[in-house]
């Protein structure tokens, strides 16, 4: 790379890069991230594509080049992302948040009152947290996650989006849940079974923490731990959701019931895949 690369030039060279590396998207990765160094907008990009690059701006976008080349996740390079039409920081510290998962904010909007109180396990960046509360402006929530590295994510958006006044944020284990009266617990907890760990895309089993993917041999270990705390933690009436792979609603639903959860549901998601299911605690 040289001065005379143009914005335009660099994007062509940057789109057949990505794509030699399997990358899904990429001319919008190669857009968004060459937009993220200048300081543009995609628009600024496509008003400015015969302008040449400066020597300083070709180095200082050849390692991002490099890093998603090497299929790290574009949200890390830019340090942030987008859920529920909200800007969340993210780091390596956290998972990145999925648009598959905003079918759990909304099954949870659902059934949630003028005023309550919700637990968030496994907050990771708050993102499901954040979300909830932006729309439910009566609500309390608590977040809690066993690492002090993502709580410190969540604890910077929650101040971002200036929730910090209603939410409140625990380091803590999914087994040892905050006794107290809560009206809805959601979470989008580890799931992935062992055994398929090697299976995964490079962008999620190379970069994104295991400890918040890995959910034991069958990927059931932490709903087995929730639903064991209903009864301590959810008020009567309350709601349990949470978010599950696509191969376990028979197991999770079978797991709500024993727990004594009624009115079961299964949610899909946009793309047709079971992603979400709930359960209430009986009055």
């Amino acid at each position: 790379m040289n001065e005379s690369w143009t914005l335009l030039k660099l994007l062509r060279w940057m789109t057949g890069y990505f794509t030699e590396k399997g990358i899904g998207n990429p001319r919008l990765d190669a857009e968004l991230l060459l937009a993220h160094q200048l300081n543009l907008d995609r628009v600024g990009l496509y008003l400015n594509y015969d302008r040449p690059l400066t020597a300083t701006e070709l180095s200082a976008v050849r390692p991002l080049i490099k890093r998603r080349g090497q299929r790290e996740p574009l949200q890390y390079l830019l340090g942030s992302t987008e859920f529920w039409s909200l800007s969340f920081k993210v780091t390596p510290a956290v998972l990145v948040p999925r648009a598959d998962t905003e079918v759990l904010v909304e099954e949870a909007l659902k059934r949630c009152s003028a005023d309550g109180a919700m637990l968030d396990v496994g907050t990771g960046s708050g993102a499901i947290l954040i979300s909830l509360l932006k729309e439910l402006s009566d609500w309390q929530g608590v977040g809690i996650d066993i690492s002090p590295a993502a709580l410190d994510i969540a604890r910077y958006n929650l101040a971002a989006h200036q929730l910090a006044e209603r939410g409140q944020l625990l380091e803590g284990d999914l087994a040892e849940l905050p006794q107290g009266c809560f009206d809805l617990i959601v979470s989008n907890p580890p799931y992935i079974p062992t055994a398929q760990w090697e299976e995964l895309m490079p962008e999620v089993r190379d970069f994104e923490p295991a400890q918040a993917l890995l959910g034991g041999a069958d990927g059931l270990d932490c709903y087995r731990k929730l639903v064991t705390q209903v009864d301590a933690c959810l008020n009567p009436g309350g709601w349990l959701l949470v978010e599950i792979g696509a191969d376990q609603g028979d197991a999770v639903t079978a797991l709500f019931t024993a727990a004594g959860l009624t009115e079961l549901f299964l949610r899909h998601d946009y793309g047709g895949n079971p992603r979400v299911i709930g359960g209430q605690r009986n009055g």
